[in-house]
């Protein structure tokens, strides 16, 4: 028997990261919680217009249903974001970068903070990175003092730790 895989679904296989910050998991539970306090709703609605009649041309029942789907993959997905992820600990130990951290880095007379979190809280404009980037691999497990080269496409980028946060 052959199983159907939906165009959705592809987007599943890419690699899982399970850190955290206790902040974004907070978010995630409040997410969750109003979605499950909506689903009763969606599902009296769905159930208010299946009476309605014919299901092919009634309008309102696809756009409910849908509205409950969505609903219901967005709970699947929450809840088990929730159960898989790690919350990264506020470590007060400053001597090495790990995850969490907050590196000031100098490169070419430039001063820059990053922090370095898990791929799904990252946000380079916000100077918040992954610890899977090429500059956030780097970094974890070096001292303050400590030199990293990071080679992008045509250069090399030489970055020194200043202070670990």
């Amino acid at each position: 028997m052959r199983t159907i895989n939906r165009k959705a679904e592809k987007k599943h296989n890419q690699n899982f990261d399970p850190f955290i910050s206790q902040a974004q998991y907070q978010k995630y539970e409040k997410q969750l919680a109003k979605l499950k306090k909506e689903s009763p709703f969606l599902r009296d609605e769905v159930a208010r217009l299946a009476l309605l009649g014919d299901f092919s041309e009634n309008v309102e029942y696809q756009i409910a249903k849908s509205k409950l789907r969505s609903a219901n993959h967005k709970i699947l997905k929450l809840e088990t974001l929730l159960n898989q992820s790690q919350i990264i600990s506020d470590d007060t130990d400053n001597e090495l970068v790990k995850l969490g951290k907050t590196v000031t880095l100098e490169t070419n007379g430039e001063i820059k903070k990053y922090q370095i979190l898990g791929s799904q809280e990252s946000d380079p404009s916000k100077n918040i990175i992954s610890q899977n980037s090429p500059l956030g691999q780097n970094l974890l497990g070096k001292k303050v003092g400590e030199k990293i080269e990071i080679i992008l496409k045509d250069k090399k980028i030489i970055y020194k730790i200043i202070s670990i946060d």
